[in-house]
């Protein structure tokens, strides 16, 4: 499949550009600011769909809306009319096109083109009034509160809000791109107004203090939920904007005879994970809990898991190594330990059901 995308230097179009090469049996053909008309017909010469992302948002000139907003999308038109090959084409348009401002009505105008050659020609065509779109590569500064609130909040710098209140709409760019690949697949006869799903909804107050809290997970080590829906996309967007020096952050370590222990993140309702260390000879735990669970993964060294039923005394042991890994889990009402019986030292994971609170730690000194 040969496609070609416009604008494809542009922020929609970087990502889109990567996630195609990405695909199988997909050529990418592309037209970016500076090529002339010449180069566009070239790059049409065979196509099987096009993806149509040229465009002004902060020209120099309002001038610049028409002559490129409207006037690139009104050349391609005619270039696909001589082509007489009714191919797909996808335009991302803006909510703003119904907006009576310069950008609004050369986006309108720019939609009419489209609308009027899938109507003469037969050629496919979705249209998508985009909303806010985020993510990686956009520029901050430009035309996303996204890129620039998490541009400048990783950069450490002060971000200015007019009013907390105000609400904008968003869209993903992966799920922009996701959307255009299914159009591509099975592309709708004639005209089509397409959305991209989901949309988010967000007080520009709320987006400042949700990125805060990205920012502030590095010293508390409790992550946000970033496992789902505008929370996931936002923190992916906020850490692809870290400076390089900002890759990596220091977390605590919990040094004594018996090796060491370090705490690597905590979730608010998914426990907490750390890794620790044991000497030859040396033994960690003799407690038991109530209600709290573990999970051990030895990952270097031999241990020796004991455990002792706090009501029937039943005593159990068992071995585990780095080279056969093997989660162990501790379970309530046993006091347990771990104990070194290699040549080396031990390496550990452990995941807890919850955070370590000191003033209600659920844990019971008591010897195995």
């Amino acid at each position: 499949m040969k496609v070609l995308v416009t604008g494809a230097q542009g922020f929609i179009g970087k990502n889109l550009v990567l996630r195609l090469r990405e695909r199988p049996n997909t050529e990418v053909r592309t037209f970016v600011r500076g090529d002339d008309a010449s180069a566009l017909r070239i790059a049409l010469a065979d196509v099987d769909a096009v993806i149509h992302l040229a465009g002004e948002n902060r020209p120099a000139s309002e001038e610049a809306f028409d002559l490129v907003n409207a006037g690139l999308t009104e050349h391609l038109c005619q270039a696909l009319k001589a082509m007489g090959k009714a191919v797909p084409v996808l335009f991302s348009s803006s909510t703003q096109a119904e907006q009576d401002n310069p950008y609004g009505r050369s986006k309108l105008a720019a939609e009419q083109s489209l609308t009027a050659l899938a109507k003469d020609k037969g050629n496919p065509v979705a249209i998508y009034r985009l909303p806010g779109v985020f993510g990686k590569w956009c520029r901050p500064h430009y035309n996303s509160v996204v890129a620039t609130f998490c541009y400048q909040k990783a950069h450490d710098l002060p971000v200015q809000i007019n009013d907390a209140s105000a609400r904008i709409r968003l869209v993903y760019v992966d799920d922009v791109v996701t959307a255009f690949f299914h159009m591509l697949e099975a592309p709708p006869p004639g005209l089509s107004w397409l959305s991209v799903t989901p949309e988010y909804s967000i007080a520009l107050g709320e987006l400042s203090a949700q990125i805060d809290a990205f920012q502030n997970c590095r010293s508390t080590l409790v992550s946000e939920r970033v496992g789902t829906g505008l929370t996931r996309a936002l923190y992916s967007t906020y850490v692809s904007y870290l400076p390089l020096e900002k890759f990596s952050y220091s977390v605590p370590s919990y040094s004594d005879a018996r090796g060491v222990f370090v705490e690597i993140l905590k979730t608010p309702d998914a426990g907490q994970f750390s890794f620790f260390t044991i000497r030859p000879g040396h033994r960690r735990g003799g407690h038991y809990h109530h209600t709290k669970t573990e999970k051990f993964l030895v990952i270097k060294g031999r241990a020796r898991f004991g455990f002792r039923h706090m009501l029937t005394n039943v005593v159990h042991h068992l071995e585990t190594d780095g080279d056969h890994p093997q989660v162990v889990e501790s379970v309530p009402g046993w006091t347990h330990d771990i104990t070194n019986i290699g040549a080396g030292e031990i390496a550990a994971i452990c995941w807890v059901n919850e955070i370590f609170y000191r003033a209600n730690p659920d844990t019971i000194v008591c010897q195995v």
